[in-house]
C-alpha cells in the first residue's frame, strides 16, 4: 500500500462541499488534499456540439456514476428482497470533479426555521399528538439566522439569479414573500418567466396566490463573483439538467471554489481515488486518515490527515461511514442505531396542459426559467390542520428544454407508437406546458439505509440498501399539492389536461429528484444524531460530515442552499476554534 504524507484535512469527494471545504482551509493555510473518485472536467467537455449530445449526456447519461461499480438496492418494505438501482431513473448521482453541480438544475432555496424548527413548531402550533408516532422528525440544532450571512456567501459565490421576497423584514412584491428576512437582493436579477410561466404567474395571482421567479444558478446577465470568477449569461439553450453548461453561465463547483482552491499551493486534488473505509486509531475515537484505490492504476493508497471530511454525494457518505464501521446501524424493529436513520425523498405531482392557440418553444428554456409559488410550504400562516400533513410543497412551472427525445407530450389515449402518436407528437410539441409540485417526505421508522445482505460492489464491499415509499403524510401532501394543480390547470382553460394525479407510492423507474437526505443526521446529542449541527461526528471529533445527509428530513426546497450555507459555517469554526484546540466542539 502507498502512503502518503499526513496533511492537515483530507476532504472525501470534490462537488459543492468539498470545493467550498478546500478553499477555505487551503486559503488558511492548511494543507488539503481532496479526493474525487471521478475524473476531470475541462472547459472542452461541455462545448458545443459536445455538449449538445442528447442521446450521450441526456439518455445515457455519460455525467453520471457508472451503476455497475457502485450502487444501491432498493425496496419499498421490510419484506421485500431489495434488488440493485441500475438503470438510473428516480435520481441521478453524478461523478467528476463538481459533482453534481456540473448538470445541476441550480435550483437554490434558503431553508429556515419552518424547517430547523419543525418538531418544535409542529407541537407548538398543532400540538404533540398531531406529529405521529412513526415519523421521526427533530429538531436540527441549527437556526436560520446563524446560517443568514452563509446563504448570502454561497449565493454570491454560485452566482444564483432571483428577486428577493423579503430583505432586512421589509416585503417585497415580485419576491417569495414567505421567505425569512435576508441581509441583502440577490446577486443578479431572476431570468425570464417565458411564456408558461407568465400563465401560471397571471393565473396563480388571480386565485390569490403569489407567483415569484424561481431562483437559480443561471446567471441572468454576465456576473464576477467574489472571487473575480466571470460567468456568461445564460443563453436559455434548453440544455440545462443533466448537461453541463456551454455558457459558463451556471454556477458549480468545477468553475467556482475548486478553481480557487487549486490557485493555493496548500491545496492538491486527486481524481480518479474512490476512498473505500475512513481508518482510525486503536482507541477508535479518532480517524487517522482514509484508505482509497486509484482506479487507473488500482494501486490502494491511504492518506493520512489530522481531520478527515466526508463530502461526498449523501447516499455515499453514508455507505462509506457503515462500511468503515463508524456508528452504529439503525435498526427500525428496535429503533436503535442512528446511522441510515430518517432517510427521506420528495414526493410531487404533475399536470399537462395542451392548446390549440397558444405556443410555448420549448427548445428555448433553461432549468430555472418560470414562475412558482411558496404558499403551501414556506407560508407558515398556510392552516396544515385541515389536511392532516406536516410538511407542504412548491407549486411551479418547470419547462426546462424541448430537446426531441425526452420531450414529447400527448393528451390521454393517444397511440404511445405509430403514425398516430407522430402526428399528436408534432401537433402539440410547441403547444403544451406543465404544472409541478415539489412535496417535503417526513422521515418514517420504516424508511432507512442499511447494509445489503447479498450484494457488493466493484471492491467486494456489500451495496447499501434503501427501503423506502411514500406515507399517508406524504400521499396526503401529494393529493394536496395536485389539487391545487389542477385548479390552477383549469383556470387556463387548456384544449386537453392531464389532471395531476396523487402519488401513492415511490418507483425507482421514472426521475423524481436527486434530493435524496439523511442517514447521518445532525442533532443535538449524540441519543438522537450522528453529528451536532457543524457536521461533526459525536463519537470520533476528528470527522466531519458535509451535504444532504445530514437533514433530519427533507423540505419542498431543493438542499443545495442549506449543504452549502452548513459547509460554510463548518468551515468557519473549524479555521477559527477547531484547529486551535481540536476536540468536541459542543458538549452534549
Amino acid at each position: 500500500m502507498k502512503r502518503y504524507k499526513e496533511v492537515d484535512v483530507v476532504l472525501v469527494g470534490g462537488g459543492w462541499t468539498g470545493g467550498i471545504l478546500g478553499k477555505e482551509f487551503s486559503e488558511a493555510g492548511m494543507t488539503v488534499v481532496c479526493l474525487e473518485r471521478g475524473g476531470p472536467h475541462t472547459p472542452d467537455d461541455f462545448s458545443v456540439p459536445r455538449m449538445r449530445d442528447e442521446l450521450a449526456v441526456g439518455q445515457r447519461m455519460s455525467m453520471m456514476v457508472n451503476t455497475t461499480d457502485n450502487t444501491e438496492t432498493v425496496r419499498n418494505k421490510r419484506s421485500e428482497t431489495a434488488l440493485p438501482y441500475r438503470r438510473l431513473g428516480s435520481y441521478l448521482m453524478g461523478t467528476g470533479v463538481g459533482g453534481a453541480s456540473t448538470h445541476w438544475n441550480g435550483h437554490t432555496w434558503r431553508w429556515n426555521d419552518n424547517d430547523f424548527k419543525i418538531r418544535s413548531n409542529y407541537e407548538t402550533r398543532y400540538g404533540k399528538k398531531y406529529i405521529p408516532e412513526d415519523m421521526t422528525i427533530q429538531d436540527w440544532g441549527v437556526t436560520y439566522q446563524e446560517l443568514e450571512k452563509y446563504y448570502d456567501k454561497f449565493e454570491k459565490v454560485a452566482g444564483i439569479s432571483a428577486k428577493a421576497g423579503n430583505v432586512k423584514g421589509r416585503k417585497i412584491a415580485g419576491g417569495n414573500v414567505f421567505e425569512a428576512p435576508r441581509s441583502n437582493e440577490y446577486p443578479m436579477p431572476p431570468l425570464v418567466y417565458g411564456h408558461a410561466g407568465e400563465l401560471f404567474a397571471e393565473s396563480a395571482s388571480k386565485m390569490g396566490y403569489h407567483p415569484f421567479p424561481r431562483p437559480t444558478a443561471n446567471a441572468s446577465v454576465p456576473y464576477t463573483n467574489p472571487d473575480g470568477v466571470k460567468f456568461g449569461e445564460c443563453q436559455y439553450c434548453g440544455h440545462c439538467e443533466r448537461f453541463g453548461c456551454e455558457a459558463n453561465a451556471k454556477g458549480g463547483a468545477q468553475m467556482t471554489v475548486i478553481p480557487a482552491a487549486l490557485r493555493q499551493n496548500t491545496f492538491e486534488l486527486r481524481t480518479y481515488s474512490w476512498v473505500t473505509r475512513v481508518e482510525r486509531d486503536a482507541s477508535g475515537k479518532k480517524a487517522t486518515g482514509v484508505t482509497y484505490t486509484n482506479t487507473v492504476t488500482g494501486e490502494e493508497c491511504f492518506q493520512p490527515a489530522k481531520l478527515v471530511v466526508l463530502c461526498a454525494f449523501g447516499l455515499n457518505n453514508v455507505h462509506l461511514m457503515m462500511l468503515s464501521g463508524i456508528g452504529e446501524i439503525y435498526d427500525p424493529a428496535s429503533g436503535k442505531g442512528l446511522l441510515g436513520k430518517n432517510y427521506c425523498y420528495q414526493t410531487g405531482s404533475a399536470a399537462m396542459l395542451f392548446f390549440e392557440d397558444r405556443y410555448f418553444h420549448p427548445y428555448m428554456a433553461t432549468a430555472g426559467i418560470g414562475a412558482i409559488m411558496d404558499d403551501f410550504h414556506g407560508n407558515w400562516d398556510f392552516d396544515r390542520a385541515p389536511f392532516g400533513f406536516v410538511g407542504g410543497s412548491t407549486v411551479g412551472t418547470a419547462m426546462y428544454g424541448g430537446r426531441p427525445i425526452q420531450w414529447h407530450p400527448t393528451p390521454g389515449g393517444v397511440p404511445a407508437w405509430g403514425s398516430a402518436w407522430k402526428q399528436e407528437t408534432a401537433k402539440w410539441y410547441d403547444r403544451s406546458m406543465n404544472i409541478t409540485a415539489t412535496g417535503t417526505v417526513m422521515p418514517n421508522r420504516g424508511n432507512f439505509l442499511d447494509l445489503d445482505p447479498t450484494y457488493r460492489n466493484r471492491f467486494g464491499a456489500p451495496l447499501m440498501r434503501m427501503t423506502f415509499d411514500y406515507q399517508d403524510n406524504e400521499r396526503r401532501i401529494s393529493a394536496h399539492s395536485a389539487d391545487i394543480i389542477n385548479r390552477i390547470a383549469a383556470s387556463l382553460n387548456p384544449t386537453h389536461l392531464t389532471k395531476a394525479t396523487e402519488r401513492k407510492s415511490w418507483s425507482s423507474v421514472p426521475y423524481q429528484s436527486t434530493h435524496n437526505t439523511g442517514g447521518t443526521i445532525m442533532g443535538t446529542h449524540p441519543g438522537n444524531s450522528v453529528t451536532n449541527k457543524y457536521g461533526q461526528v459525536w463519537d470520533v471529533d476528528n470527522l466531519f460530515i458535509m451535504g444532504a445527509s445530514l437533514f433530519p428530513h427533507n423540505s419542498a426546497y431543493n438542499p443545495t442552499g442549506p449543504v452549502a450555507a452548513i459547509a460554510y459555517m463548518a468551515a468557519d469554526i473549524i479555521k477559527n476554534v477547531y484547529v486551535k484546540n481540536p476536540g468536541k466542539l459542543i458538549h452534549a
